[in-house]
């Protein structure tokens, strides 16, 4: 008798929204690139107003979520009692061996819904995390409770870092570290790569900018915890040192683009036509081509998207210190790590580069070399293939 086919397993893949950052690149390409083993749905919320939609990602690999348009950054009742109903109509649809949540409102309600429905295995990324820097002692250790919770309700926490790991497990004690496993984000890292030969000269000339002219971006959200005020006293203190010609590229927009506008300005009165604030940007790869650093001053962060793409750019980064980061930057290497707020460090670190075009050039070989495996798509959907599977044998799941 002939073999009756294998039953795929059923992964059910839920982030909190479709907008620009770390969670929908992981999401997308866990949803693409996992074996023929699987079958997986995407689901997820739309963007606030204040953030870029990310929808063309995943269509861009031929995928179609499910969008919950319920699922809404802030707490609602009536919202999250929409969305947890929702999810759970899908899960019961579908039946999936696995529901994998990214970040906290999917985590929060996508685990709810999963251990409702009785799912055999329960998976959930931190993609960073709100335990310090966002919020009051009070809502903080409100938020602790509810994590420590849903992570009772889960098979396995993934970390994004090992530093995330030990944030979890022994800083915030919200899990046991034998339930986490650190599985670095994969990215389709290529293009960023080739776009740094094919574009970089017809991309600074539509940016206008000078074969001696140095670009400086900073890409991100405009939020408090985002710390833009680090990157423009920076800047002012290396405008105020250097005879070399700058420009400076803000990229991104938020709920603090009033107050970093007025910085540009007063910036720009002092050291004219030096920065330019460009909003969100969908082809990053193409604008990174022609950046000579990119920078990035949070508070908190998890893992961030921007300091891996720059480096796959080849483009020296300099961070503070926060979350992931000195799992993805080699310091001294790639780029620099300074502490958070030290404005004095942090603008010491960008003149040496500024200063010195060899180092520049070094780092920018370096940072390629780094992230091209490392961080690639083929990567996380191996490592996450093995977790899976050992979760499955682990809670009796035969598919």
């Amino acid at each position: 008798m002939p073999k009756r086919p294998k039953e795929k397993i059923r992964v059910l893949r839920i982030i909190n929204r479709f907008n620009i950052g770390g969670p929908t690149f992981n999401a997308t390409f866990l949803t693409r690139f996992l074996s023929d083993d699987y079958e997986t749905i995407l689901v997820g919320g739309l963007p606030e107003e204040d953030e870029s939609d990310s929808l063309h990602i995943p269509k861009s690999y031929g995928i179609e979520p499910i969008l919950i348009e319920e699922m809404v950054r802030n707490p609602s009742l009536t919202s999250d009692r929409q969305a947890y109903k929702r999810l759970k109509e899908i899960i019961r649809e579908f039946k999936p061996h696995i529901v994998h949540t990214h970040a906290s409102k999917a985590g929060a309600l996508g685990r709810k819904a999963a251990d409702a429905c009785d799912v055999p295995v329960i998976v959930h990324t931190f993609h960073g995390h709100v335990f310090h820097s966002y919020f009051g002692k009070v809502k903080t250790r409100v938020f602790k409770e509810i994590e420590k919770n849903l992570a009772k309700k889960s098979q396995a926490i993934v970390a994004i870092s090992n530093r995330q790991r030990d944030e979890l497990c022994d800083v915030h004690k919200i899990c046991k570290r034998e339930k986490t496993h650190v599985i670095p984000l994969g990215f389709d890292l290529q293009p960023f790569n080739d776009k740094r030969t094919q574009e970089r000269e017809s991309k600074r000339k539509e940016l206008g900018l000078t074969d001696d002219t140095i670009a400086i971006a900073i890409v991100g959200r405009f939020a408090s915890i985002k710390n833009h005020d680090l990157f423009f006293n920076s800047m002012e203190k290396v405008l105020a040192k250097t005879n070399k010609k700058l420009k400076l590229f803000v990229v991104g927009d938020g709920s603090e683009r009033e107050s970093i506008e007025n910085r540009a300005n007063e910036l720009n009165e002092k050291y004219p036509d030096t920065i330019v604030l460009t909003s969100w940007i969908t082809d990053i790869a193409s604008f990174n081509a022609a950046i000579d650093l990119i920078c990035l001053t949070s508070h908190n962060e998890g893992t961030p998207v921007s300091l891996i793409e720059a480096q796959a750019a080849c483009i020296p980064v300099i961070s503070t210190d926060v979350g992931g980061v000195r799992d993805i930057v080699k310091d001294g290497d790639t780029g620099f790590v300074v502490p958070v707020n030290d404005a004095d460090l942090f603008s010491e670190r960008v003149l040496e580069l500024v200063e010195n075009e060899k180092k520049r050039q070094k780092m920018s070989q370096n940072g390629w070399t780094f992230v091209k495996d490392t961080f690639h798509y083929n990567t996380l959907a191996s490592n996450m293939d093995v977790l899976y599977k050992e979760l499955l044998e682990k809670n009796g799941v035969d598919v």
